[in-house]
């Protein structure tokens, strides 16, 4: 049993908080964050908090290669662990009630609330503050403009409800921040510049040089503050890496005063470095001229557009209902393809573990929703993103001896950057999640001149790594792999991992296709500059025929590596509370020895490929592995989500979308306080999209064969499909579905149904068959 721990109030567009959860407070910071595509930030505090919390401002795509510590002995380890930075604290507000610094942590209150809005991306708090029975009303609004991606705006209100008295506000910008898994408390950043005058600001910070040969950045932060109250004076301060000013005012009993702090954020990413300032400026006072309510305005119009098409309504679980949306909300605040020198880090800009770097998490279980949610170009730009990545591909394989592309586990440049050997250089399997992307992208929006213009690259060379990883087996005449990690990273260094194989073997197929259609269809002058031999082709098609795949025959399951039968199989229900999560509680040497499984593996390869296993097949590995499956991998239960739901297995599939829905908001796996799970938070929306209502894709045909929870009245989604916008609505006793677009064919129930041009069909809801042949 699972003990959760809930802070949080349920409602289906907000999060609220209505208790300062002193002693969870970096669960509560890492639920509350904010970004928007550009910047983001947890939910820290404006003034000081003197408690135990996690200070953490992120940029998109400045990161630093801090030195690796471990393994330097090992030839081929990478020579740092790439990691986003901590960088400059913009939202910094200090203030005194009557000379008496405001500390949250130290203070008594009453009223307290802190609530995120979602719908319209804002950030707010309030609480009255009691300090010698003077009493103080504070409200803080905060939020990160969509609409104009450098642009952070603060608005911070007091009013003392019960006696005359001084108040002083101190904005700020400190840049001597340092991340908390920093090796030895290290610093990564310099001061290069700063100025301050009354009312306005700016701090330019430059990341210290390494002796690796990646790039350095430079970050300015610039603010201008607005007043609306009685102002007695402005002082301004400078110190080592940081600016600020010192804002006097005298206030009556019940008088409101309000700050408001504009702050933007700019970067050498996108402008010289010598105009940052000025750009910063530039750009303030375009907004400030606009004012508060005008940029709040656009900003939530940007938030509802997304919301438009991204939307999925859940009627009688208010649980599930929240989940969803706080799962879409801190995506899309992550990541929405504006720039295809990004990705989705596993934290986004909510924490700092996992080095905040590309995982194969995006190609697996991400581009899934954004091909679904938004217009092809965001998903080509994930793709576009490993692209042009592939000489770090390339150095990644040589590195290990060997030809072709090997994709990193994690990285911001394409070269790996992570530092766990067993995961860095066995978990190979992300390779095949790179090549299933592409074939994914292409067969859902039906873009072929991919394959051309980018696509070809990629796979090929990705080919060319499995067919030189392989080894043959003389005596049993097969291709193996050996010293791999699958994705149940509780074992390591096994060999004929079922799901590496497959992936390597699909990959190979794929490419042949591609290579096959390319030639057929005069699109292969690209083709000839790859200098593919014929031999190698031979090659590729001799690995797909003559690969090895465990396989059991009394089970009549395959196996997820050669030797884990051999271990003690027993369910993870034999596991007491006390000893979950294991990779809190056992040491690493029980799990590897255990037959415990992290993630889908063997059911990810079936998830992946569905169409290619038979509902048998499916049934025989899901009954088989999931009673084993800790889902203590974020990626874990959205997976078997779906597969159940395909297997009529309905309340397993609602009790994995709960999991997966509600997985930071309940911290299920009580880390949550570390930063939210950003790219398993696809995982919600895969499990009701591709689950509950079963749409599926393969070989460029639409389906849908949806079933609705039993405590659930109705639930309705959109989807983008190639030139249609598709509205699906099930409830009790029937599903609709409605498009935009041309005249569209697809199956349901496995009927092919034709919805005309602006045009509803609706249908009897049809019980899943549970028979199996």
């Amino acid at each position: 049993m699972i003990t959760l721990n809930r802070l949080f109030d349920v409602e289906p567009w907000k999060i609220v908080e209505n208790t300062l959860n002193t002693k969870d407070f970096r669960l509560a910071e890492s639920v509350m964050s904010l970004g928007n595509g550009h910047m983001g930030m947890r939910g820290n505090f404006e003034e000081k908090y003197s408690g135990d919390f996690h200070q953490g401002s992120y940029i998109a795509g400045v990161w630093f290669p801090d030195k690796t510590r471990v393994g330097w002995w090992k030839n081929g380890y990478p020579n740092y662990f790439g990691k986003v930075i901590n960088s400059t604290n913009f939202i910094g507000i200090n203030v005194l009630l009557n000379s008496q610094e405001l500390d949250l942590f130290s203070e008594t209150i009453k009223d307290y609330s802190r609530e995120l809005d979602m719908k319209h991306g804002v950030l707010t708090r309030s609480f009255t503050v009691i300090q010698d029975k003077k009493e103080t009303s504070v409200k803080v609004t905060r939020f990160l403009s969509i609409a104009e991606k450098e642009l952070a705006v603060i608005k911070y209100e007091i009013i003392p409800l019960n006696y005359d008295g001084d108040v002083t506000f101190i904005p700020y910008l400190d840049g001597d921040i340092r991340n908390e898994d920093s090796n030895y408390e290290e610093d990564f950043w310099v001061e290069v510049n700063k100025e301050v005058s009354s009312f306005e600001g700016s701090l330019t910070m430059k990341t210290k040089d390494n002796p690796f040969n990646t790039p350095t950045f430079h970050l300015t932060t610039t603010m201008k503050v607005e007043i609306d109250g009685p102002v007695r004076s402005v002082t301004s301060s400078i110190e080592n890496e940081y600016v600020d000013n010192q804002i006097d005012l005298e206030l009556t009993k019940g008088q409101s005063t309000t700050l408001y702090k504009y702050v933007a954020v700019t970067t050498d990413r996108d402008h010289e470095v010598g105009d940052l300032v000025q750009v910063g400026k530039d750009l303030l006072s375009k907004n400030i001229e606009k004012g508060y309510q005008q940029i709040l305005k656009e900003h939530q119009e940007q938030w509802f557009k997304r919301w438009e098409i991204a939307d999925v309504e859940i009627d009688g679980d208010p649980e599930a209902q929240q989940g969803i949306r706080f799962n879409l909300f801190q995506l899309f605040s992550t990541y929405y393809g504006e720039d295809s020198r990004l990705n989705i880090g596993p934290k986004g800009f909510t924490g700092e573990k996992y080095g905040g770097a590309t995982y194969w998490d995006t190609e697996a279980y991400a581009l899934p929703l954004y091909l679904a949610t938004a217009t092809p170009d965001v998903a080509e730009n994930l793709l576009r993103y490993r692209h042009k990545q592939l000489d770090g591909a390339f150095h990644n394989a040589r590195q290990q001896g060997l030809k072709g592309a090997l994709y990193p586990m994690v990285t911001f440049t394409g070269v790996e950057c992570h530092n766990e050997w067993e995961i860095t250089f066995e978990e190979i399997h992300r390779n095949g999640a790179i090549a299933y992307a592409i074939y994914n992208y292409v067969n859902y929006t039906g873009d072929k001149g991919y394959l051309k213009r980018n696509g070809i690259d990629v796979l090929s060379s990705i080919s060319r790594f499995w067919a030189d990883r392989v080894h043959y087996n003389n005596k049993k005449e097969v291709y193996m792999i050996h010293g791999v990690t699958g994705p149940n990273e509780y074992e390591n260094n096994v060999n004929n991992n079922w799901y590496t194989n497959l992936m390597a073997v699909w990959t190979l197929k794929y490419t042949l296709e591609v290579i096959e259609y390319l030639q057929s269809n005069n699109l292969d002058e690209h083709l000839k500059t790859l200098d593919l031999t014929d031999a190698e082709i031979a090659k590729w098609k001799e690995i797909t025929e003559k690969m090895y795949f465990p396989y059991d025959k009394e089970l009549d399951i395959f196996v997820q590596h050669d030797t884990f039968l051999d271990k003690d199989l027993i369910h993870a229900s034999t596991l007491s509370p006390e000893e979950r999560p294991l990779n809190q509680k056992w040491s690493w040497d029980k799990i590897l020895r255990s037959c415990f499984i992290k993630q889908a593996d063997v059911l990810q390869g079936m998830y992946f490929l569905n169409h290619e296993f038979t509902l048998s097949e499916k049934k025989k590995n899901f009954d088989f592995y999931e009673p084993m499956t800790v889902h203590e991998s974020s990626l874990s239960p959205s997976i078997h989500a779906v597969l159940a739901a395909e297997l009529g297995l309905e309340e397993k599939a609602f009790e994995m979308y709960h999991r997966t829905a509600r997985l930071d908001l309940d911290n299920y796996n009580n880390d949550t306080e570390d930063g939210l799970h950003i790219t398993s938070m696809t995982g919600a929306w895969l499990s009701i999209v591709q689950g509950f209502a079963g749409m599926r894709t393969a070989n460029e045909a639409l389906s849908f064969a949806p079933f609705i929870p039993a405590s659930w009245n109705f639930y309705q989604f959109n989807i983008v499909y190639r030139d249609h916008y598709i509205k699906l609505n099930v409830c009790k006793d029937s599903v609709k579905i409605s498009q935009q677009g041309s005249d569209l064919t697809l199956t349901l129930y496995g009927e092919k149904v034709q919805i005309p041009s602006e045009g509803t069909v609706i249908i009897p809801l049809k019980q899943k068959e549970t028979t199996l042949q």
